[in-house]
């Protein structure tokens, strides 16, 4: 009888180790993979926005001369040369300390949940959405980034309005509350702890690969992220596709860089955008490289 009686005691408690097991599972999304982006980070169509203009804060992420020679009505001229800055150690292209971006985004009306519309030319500018949204994305924000897929050849090509100069409407200052994403950025020292551990994308042209390079990296020039005349991002499958032929595993640690992290920030979006397991932006690039191991 009492060993029954035990029997039963050690079953309940079993039974009830099981019940707990199941109500933390029940909790748990195991649809989601655990390297799934935080940040909500998408395309939206020219043809989408137009649709919904007042939906959205835009950021033009083009050289100022190309914004005041034509932009999207209500848009707001974000170029990175603005954003940038030399650090204490001399170098250069770096981005402005989180509570300056705060107030940049802030005067634009933006908060940490506001929907932000970014667009460009992947060209002329570096790619500068793609260092946008990358930058949003460090900030912490909460609201949806979309990159207008196409650009503004797109836009202009479907005869949408375009305004000329500088016609930003009047916008109330708010308050963006940053909280830094650390995960989506790295330094020319924690590169070399991991040294082994993380794959190294160098998206830099041919002549400035030869010139120097990160030890172990791999060049991938930040052109090929996107495809067309349009210079569309490239699709999920074919990033996934170019990463492979370049002997890169899409699944294990990638981190990308250029000179300063703008053509980087580029590739590290199309990264985000296939929905791949984050990647890294090595924002400070060749330049922090070059002066942490004194090739400066």
């Amino acid at each position: 009888m009492k060993k029954g009686m035990l029997f039963m005691k050690i079953n309940r408690r079993r039974l009830g180790y099981m019940i707990f097991v199941l109500l933390v599972i029940s909790h748990v999304d195991i649809t989601k993979p655990a390297t799934s982006q935080a940040a909500d980070l998408g395309l939206i169509s020219a043809a989408e926005l137009n649709q919904n203009l007042s939906g959205w804060r835009v950021l033009d992420a083009r050289l100022e001369a190309d914004f005041l020679a034509g932009h999207i009505p209500g848009a707001a001229s974000f170029p990175w040369e603005e954003h940038t800055q030399i650090d204490k150690n001399g170098v250069p292209y770096r981005i402005m300390p989180p509570e300056k971006m705060a107030a940049a985004l802030g005067r634009l009306g933006i908060t940490r949940q506001s929907a932000v519309a970014v667009y460009g030319d992947a060209d002329k500018s570096w790619g500068a959405e793609g260092w946008i949204c990358w930058m949003l994305v460090w900030l912490g924000h909460e609201g949806p980034i979309r990159l207008m897929d196409g650009g503004m050849d797109v836009w202009a090509g479907n005869r949408y309005p375009v305004e000329k100069g500088n016609t930003e409407p009047a916008i109330r200052v708010v308050e963006y509350q940053y909280a830094v994403r650390t995960a989506v950025n790295i330094s020319a020292a924690d590169i070399q702890k991991k040294a082994g551990m993380i794959q190294l994308v160098d998206v830099r042209s041919t002549f400035e690969w030869i010139m120097g390079r990160i030890p172990g990296a791999t060049h991938i020039p930040w052109e090929k992220f996107y495809k067309g005349d349009e210079r569309r991002p490239l699709s999920p499958s074919e990033t996934v596709a170019l990463l492979k032929e370049k002997g890169i595993d899409p699944q294990k640690p990638i981190v990308y860089y250029c000179a300063g992290g703008i053509r980087s920030g580029y590739a590290w979006m199309v990264h985000e955008l296939a929905g791949l397991p984050e990647a890294v932006n090595f924002e400070g690039g060749m330049e922090e490289w070059a002066r942490q191991n004194n090739l400066k």
